[in-house]
């Protein structure tokens, strides 16, 4: 895949993607296993070092002093393609000046705070994650994850949650760890939606420590669990202090910050995806909130 070196680009709308201003100089290593904590290394490389090395995690401090960590999940580089947004014209993509692709990530999010590791999704998995690398290079390790908040039940959000054993069967990978899930998600997932067998297995394996919230419930750690439907029948935002964690509101940041009414292919209902994407980015405004979101490009947070 040729690489994409693209500048900053001041939006029209009232985000910006959080740190663009710094991704060019602040980094994190390309080999996950040989990193330091992302936000003490771009804040110490030196400029020679900063230049040859990619971002795979970001710290950054919440209003109410709780840390929250980026985690790019996939390997390399993402780019989604034009064919993902079929509800764009031509002319309109090509405003962009992004031929080859629209600029992403597969991302998760480790909250810290009062001693707990809180996680906001559970990526990749088997398919190619990277976040047990990222956890491990930040000395967090899966025994040590307290809470799991699931925003919706699609394969690179869920499959990370378990491991094959020895023998080749999908165990529990976060043994101490509560799961949270919307149950108007996990009802869709469980009767309404026909390829749900590796759903099935996974929310079967975590039987015993999934709970099931509602909309607008405030959950363990004061987490408020947000309507985002659209994207999928139950699909979840979580606000916490000045973070709003939007799991998959945008695919395409690019494209949609400043055309909140473009879906990609991937949103099941395409109104209410677009009146979630519109209610929410403007409740992010109005609020000052810093958005957190599963595909946002590097490093993950937008404003």
């Amino acid at each position: 895949m040729k690489k994409l070196f693209f500048p900053v680009i001041a939006v029209m709308a009232s985000f910006a993607v959080f740190g663009c201003s710094d991704t060019k100089n602040k980094v994190a290593e390309k080999n996950a296993e040989q990193a330091k904590p992302a936000a003490e290394s771009a804040e110490n490389a030196a400029p020679a070092e900063a230049a040859n090395v990619v971002q795979v995690a970001k710290t950054i401090t919440l209003a109410n002093g709780a840390k929250v960590t980026w985690i790019q999940d996939n390997q390399g580089e993402k780019l989604n393609p034009r064919s993902l947004f079929s509800d764009a014209s031509d002319s309109l993509f090509a405003s962009l000046n992004l031929p080859d692709g629209i600029p992403a990530s597969v991302s998760v999010f480790l909250l810290q705070v009062d001693g707990k590791n809180i996680l906001f999704d559970a990526g990749l998995g088997a398919f190619g994650g990277q976040m047990l690398n990222r956890l491990a290079a930040l000395e967090v390790t899966p025994d040590k994850i307290d809470l799991i908040y699931l925003t919706h039940f699609h394969v690179d959000h869920i499959a990370g949650l378990v491991a094959k054993d020895s023998t080749g069967k999908d165990v529990k990978l976060f043994k101490n760890a509560a799961v949270y899930a919307g149950k108007v998600e996990y009802d869709a997932w469980m009767n309404d939606i026909a390829k749900n067998d590796l759903q099935k297995v996974i929310m079967g394996i975590y039987k015993d420590s999934l709970h099931l919230f509602a909309f607008g419930d405030t959950l363990p750690q004061g987490v408020i669990a947000l309507d985002a439907v659209g994207h999928t029948p139950g699909h979840t935002a979580f606000q916490f202090s000045n973070l709003l964690v939007i799991g998959d509101l945008m695919h395409g940041y690019a494209l949609q910050k400043d055309h909140p009414e473009i879906n990609s292919n991937y949103d099941m209902d395409k109104e209410k995806s677009i009146e979630s994407r519109k209610r929410l980015m403007q409740y992010a405004r109005d609020n000052k909130l810093t958005m957190a979101g599963m595909h946002l490009p590097p490093p993950g947070f937008a404003e």
